[in-house]
């Protein structure tokens, strides 16, 4: 058996496949491997979602496959065909080796799930919680959260905020019309 790896034919058809597709197919084939929405990936690239669409229903022919999602593991799978290791220490400490007791650690565990989540934030410190505060998540994009991952009954309460918004709005603007036809007229 020879000692140098042999490409086999369907790696060598993976790559000339990939090879005929254009850079702009690529940019967006990688995007979808972050899992990122055509609106997502044309705004990334500065372009139509319309032209992201475009191009990966192209590169779906071109690759032969039925999904953006094979597209992009085929892709991934062409230019790094090995798996990255992940790096871990030889040896890990254990709990009472580490400075924590067990109460703190169960107290982290036992909190970990509302890490990140909306409500009543009620932040935590050495002498107990600070205070009780309402964290309303924002409608848009936001540094702190870039997803709308709002649930349904957040939608519907800024459904009806913004909709008491508009409504006082329109009626200051209809009170504001009619104290000028009273000064125009009167």
């Amino acid at each position: 058996m020879n000692a140098s790896v042999q490409a086999m034919p369907e790696d060598k058809d993976l790559a000339d496949r990939v090879e005929r597709l254009t850079d702009g197919q690529l940019d967006c084939l990688r995007l979808v491997q972050q899992h990122l929405s055509s609106k997502e990936i044309a705004a990334a690239l500065d372009i139509s979602p319309h032209t992201v669409d475009q191009r990966i229903r192209i590169s779906l022919q071109t690759l032969g496959v039925a999904t953006r999602k094979e597209a992009a593991r085929l892709l991934a799978e062409a230019e790094d065909p090995y798996q990255r290791l992940i790096h871990q220490p030889p040896y890990i400490p254990d709990v009472e080796q580490s400075g924590q007791t067990d109460v703190a650690v169960s107290n982290q565990i036992r909190h970990a799930d509302r890490a990140g989540s909306s409500g009543w934030a009620e932040p935590k410190t050495e002498q107990g919680v600070a205070g009780r505060r309402f964290s309303l998540p924002m409608p848009f994009a936001t540094g702190r959260q870039p997803r709308n991952e709002m649930g349904v009954g957040f939608r519907l309460l800024w459904i009806v905020l913004i909709a008491i918004g508009a409504t006082f709005s329109a009626g200051m603007y209809l009170a504001g019309l009619e104290s000028l036809s009273r000064l125009l007229n009167g």
